[in-house]
């Protein structure tokens, strides 16, 4: 079998290319040269890239078998996520991979405010000795305002801790009680302005934290203030703070990021208050080994077909232990729901029962309308695009759980409701420590059959014969049978559920259905 081709387009930590293992061809261009680039993404399956490699709409276009688009770090600012989610492309980036290089940056910018350390070294390096000129403060018993309490901003105030300040942080997504566990008060952004001795920035870059420190803002701090941003520039307003600096209304700040980046000419270095770096915050050995190894972990779950829990964009939640093994389970009951429908589907159901409704259950409704729309478009269907071609279709789409289920631990079950108002309904179930799936329910019959990767569902007014009808045909046709279950209603109608090894060809079909007078007769493939 021809390997999966992986292209890498910025230098990366040997680690990566060991991670991803010998299952893979390994293509290399420079990314950041556009007539590189696009010959060279063409045919590749995935593609690794850190910040320097724009993949945008052009790109992806151009990428016609590409799945994966891996970005070693965090900022995914090069990377047009829409048109990869229209594409059907998974972005994965490393979210923790920086987080301890981050957090400890920013501790290092704090204290090089506070004690002057960049002005002093480069006196002395122009042989200049001005001990009194760079007298600076001590962090002890001081109050750091941390903006922003996700993991890097934990990971600097407990840090922190260790330096015996007091902790206040806003963060309107944090309750007071986790806050209050580690040590950490929670106030207004107000408030952290004007207790604030030492202010860190720690969010995310989004239109809600776009010049959140501002103008304003600055007029409400100490005169002793130092500020830190080795978060994302453009949180706090550049021009702002270097008035508020030059006015002296703010002592002191470190920075790694700016509003625009490369930035090698801002007003702000020629300040020697300004500690300014050129957005280091990931630049350890460590945090690009860790990146590298994480996204070459997710580019070979993506291309053995299986989930990325965390790629940006699929929202699918975490994969619990116990959700794993219904996983495949869901695609192939929403497949075999929508093999079995003769018109236009217009509304999926995924009901989720028993021991799996305390879980997080999104992912399976990701995998079943994977599944269903695997039959219903030629084109490629993955985690990714499948919302949006429900979307698309204006499909609605609904999950449903609930604790209670009679006959086993957990079920799952597709319902499909047609334009002209018919349902199709297939549930199943994962049994034993090999967790085998089996279909367990279709339209109200009870069943109890593995699923295979070949099977046949046949619907007709149970008599006698038809059992042998069905074997007959068949077995003349060469087509070994491997397991067959009749399950009947009270009327009469019966459903046989077949399994067998090879693909049941539409002639003979077609052959079994008029000879046994079935009202449906559907057959079903995986393999």
């Amino acid at each position: 079998m021809t390997k999966p081709r992986v292209l890498i387009a910025e230098e990366l930590s040997p680690a990566t290319v060991e991670a991803l293992g010998p299952d893979f061809e390994i293509v290399e261009c420079d990314g950041a040269d556009r007539s590189a680039l696009l010959p060279a993404i063409a045919d590749v399956d995935a593609i690794l890239v850190r910040s320097a490699t724009q993949v945008d709409a052009e790109a992806i276009a151009a990428a016609k078998s590409l799945k994966v688009i891996a970005r070693a770090g965090v900022g995914l600012d090069n990377v047009d996520i829409k048109a990869a989610t229209q594409a059907g492309v998974m972005v994965v980036n490393a979210p923790t991979s920086n987080i301890v290089s981050a957090a400890e940056l920013a501790v290092a910018l704090l204290l090089a405010s506070a004690r002057n350390v960049v002005p002093a070294s480069s006196a002395l390096r122009n042989g200049e000795w001005k001990r009194s000129k760079y007298t600076g403060v001590e962090v002890a018993d001081k109050t750091v305002g941390v903006v922003g309490l996700g993991r890097i901003g934990i990971l600097v105030a407990q840090r922190l801790s260790a330096f015996g300040v007091r902790l206040i942080a806003y963060d309107p997504y944090v309750q007071p009680a986790r806050a209050a566990q580690l040590g950490v008060r929670m106030v207004t952004l107000d408030e952290l302005l004007a207790e604030s001795d030492f202010i860190t920035v720690h969010l995310p870059k989004t239109p809600e934290t776009v010049g959140l420190i501002g103008d304003a803002e600055l007029h409400k701090v100490k005169p002793t203030v130092h500020i830190v941003n080795a978060a994302r520039g453009g949180i706090i307003d550049e021009d702002a703070l270097y008035r508020a600096l030059v006015d002296g209304r703010v002592a002191g700040a470190g920075l790694d990021v700016y509003a625009k980046e490369p930035c090698t000419d801002s007003p702000l270095f020629s300040l020697e208050q300004v500690v300014g770096l050129p957005h280091l915050g990931a630049s350890t050995d460590e945090a690009q080994e860790k990146a590298g190894i994480a996204v070459a972990k997710s580019v070979r779950l993506a291309l053995s077909g299986e989930l990325v829990p965390d790629a940006v964009n699929v929202q699918g939640g975490q994969l619990d232990d116990v959700i794993k093994p219904l996983l495949p389970l869901a695609e192939q009951i929403g497949s075999i729901a929508c093999s079995l429908a003769d018109g236009a589907v217009e509304r999926v159901d995924v009901l989720a029962l028993g021991e799996i409704a305390s879980h997080d259950v999104r992912v399976l409704e990701l995998s079943a309308l994977k599944g269903v729309f695997q039959k219903l478009v030629h084109d490629p269907v993955s985690f990714v695009n499948a919302p949006v071609l429900a979307q698309q279709r204006g499909v609605e789409v609904a999950l449903t759980t609930d604790s209670v289920s009679e006959d086993h631990r957990s079920l799952l079950r597709v319902t499909l409701t047609l334009t002209d108002g018919g349902t199709v309904s297939v549930a199943g179930t994962v049994t034993g420590p090999r967790h085998i799936a089996k279909i367990v329910e279709v339209d109200g019959f009870d069943v109890d059959v593995p699923v295979s990767d070949h099977m046949a569902f046949l619907r007709y007014q149970d008599r006698p014969g038809v059992v042998g009808t069905v074997g007959r045909i068949l077995g003349e046709a060469g087509v070994n049978i491997g397991g067959m279950q009749v399950s009947r209603d009270d009327s009469g109608q019966a459903l046989t559920v077949l399994t067998v090894d090879s693909t049941i060809a539409p002639d003979q079909l077609e052959e079994i259905v008029t000879d046994i007078a079935a009202s449906s007769g559907k057959s079903v493939d995986f393999a």
